[in-house]
């Protein structure tokens, strides 16, 4: 199920959310994986170097170490990509900060595709919760989101040394957010061969569903997509809610219905 939009109006323009496309956007444009004149090999490697410097790494996360120092006292990881991702970063970043990639793997993607689903859900659900929060809690609430992803997928994976890259645990706690305060907001959904409006609980909760089976099936930390990132970021979009207490007045929802 793919959301393309919900009927579900703001008291005011959502500027933090379009400030934060612009930013993944603006990051992705300088990301390797866009530069010209490498071959195919070389392009790999540079995106892999380059998330390795600024990607948070659940090694890292959890042993407070950065894991190019691990490997020069001997540490192996559990598989060659994790011993590849360290050795690059011994070599790329010496000095990488280990806490500072948390916030900076949040703004990271791998892909037009990667950046473009993440980018989409971002404008679809982050709207209205931008709008109950208000502006200044609603920062405060996507990067505590953000890092809860990451210490969620870290803690499940300790010794993995793949960076996490993405936005996509941020706006797994949007989604949160959206799903406790407009439960039955219509969203039009592209489902296999139709586009028909579904109530929030039922396209966000089949998408958290679908995180959650994936990732009790995940063995490793290394399988592309961090199933735990999202689960936690939801569940931490969920409580945040009970501590920021939004007091706007909830708008309308236009039913597309009628």
């Amino acid at each position: 199920m793919l959301p393309l939009k919900d009927y579900n109006p703001t008291s005011s323009v959502a500027w933090v959310t379009i400030v934060l496309i612009a930013i993944n956007v603006g990051v992705f444009l300088t990301e390797p994986i866009l530069s010209s004149g490498r071959t195919q090999e070389q392009q790999v490697v540079a995106q892999a170097r380059y998330f390795a410097c600024h990607g948070a790494v659940p090694f890292e996360v959890t042993h407070g170490e950065r894991t190019g120092d691990a490997l020069r006292r001997g540490t192996r990881f559990e598989s060659e990509a994790d011993n590849a991702y360290a050795a690059l970063e011994a070599l790329t970043c010496p000095h990488k900060n280990v806490w500072l990639s948390i916030i900076t793997s949040m703004f990271l993607h791998g892909s037009i595709a990667h950046i473009g689903f993440n980018m989409l859900f971002l404008w679809i659900f982050g709207n209205n919760v931008e709008d109950r929060l208000g502006k200044i809690r609603y920062i405060v609430f996507y990067l505590v989101c953000g890092i809860a992803a990451a210490y969620a997928q870290s803690y499940v994976f300790p010794s993995s040394a793949t960076p996490l890259v993405g936005a996509s645990g941020a706006i797994a706690g949007v989604l949160g957010a959206y799903i406790v305060m407009f439960p039955t907001a219509p969203i039009l959904t592209w489902v296999f061969f139709f586009i028909i409006p579904i109530p929030a609980f039922i396209m966000i909760g089949v998408w958290f569903l679908l995180q959650l089976t994936s990732s009790v099936g995940s063995v490793s930390g290394d399988t592309g997509v961090a199933y735990m990132a999202h689960v936690g970021g939801f569940l931490a979009g969920m409580l945040l809610l009970l501590i920021l207490r939004p007091r706007r007045p909830k708008p309308v929802v236009v039913s597309p219905y009628c």
